[in-house]
């Protein structure tokens, strides 16, 4: 069940795109390696919806507050998008009909399955499973650019999805029929 505390809110399930929970990803050249996970939300989870939204409100607060001088500025960068809106749905079909809320760590989120299992490896996560996550929001300012943010603390894996970018085929799978059982290639 989606709860929330302040600024943390753990979701509904979500489905997890963009993962990068194994290794710390860099965009761009340059750029501190992160850990980072999308989260897609579907429309229809209005009480996971209602509870970001309450987060953000309260950490637009606390940047009103303690960053940006009593005031909130105009061209505030919010977290919360309209995957119908702000993605190309013929290259992101799973988009359509979710919100989506791109979140990082400098620390790796601790990743569990439903039945408090750890998860090791990529083999038992990635993108396209669906889980639960705790996030927090917090306001920011950085070379004149403001916002709210989003932290991965740790994510719960519910069930398998569909992959999501590039699928994994064993090698025996790719060359079925290739192989010499005798020892000798043709």
């Amino acid at each position: 069940m989606p709860s929330r505390n302040g600024t943390k809110v753990i979701t509904g399930e979500v489905r997890l795109s963009y993962l990068h929970v194994f290794e710390p990803y860099a965009n761009e050249a340059g750029q501190d390696p992160k850990y980072s996970v999308s989260l897609l939300i579907d429309k229809k989870d209005k009480q996971t919806l209602q509870l970001i939204e309450e987060a953000i409100a309260e950490a637009t607060e606390q940047g009103k507050v303690g960053k940006w001088g009593g005031k909130v500025p105009k061209n505030l960068k919010l977290p919360l998008r309209d995957g119908d809106e702000d993605k190309d749905l013929d290259s992101n079909p799973e988009y359509k009909g979710k919100y989506f809320i791109n979140t990082t760590s400098k620390r790796q989120p601790g990743l569990v399955d439903s039945h408090k299992q750890e998860i090791f490896s990529e083999n038992e996560l990635k993108s396209g499973d669906y889980g639960k996550a705790s996030i927090n929001f917090y306001p920011f300012s950085v070379q004149g650019n403001n916002g709210v943010a989003v932290g991965i603390n740790n994510l719960m894996k519910t069930r398998d999805g569909e992959s999501l970018g590039g699928s994994y085929v064993k090698p025996e799978d790719d060359f079925d029929g290739e192989w010499d059982d005798e020892g000798l290639l043709d």
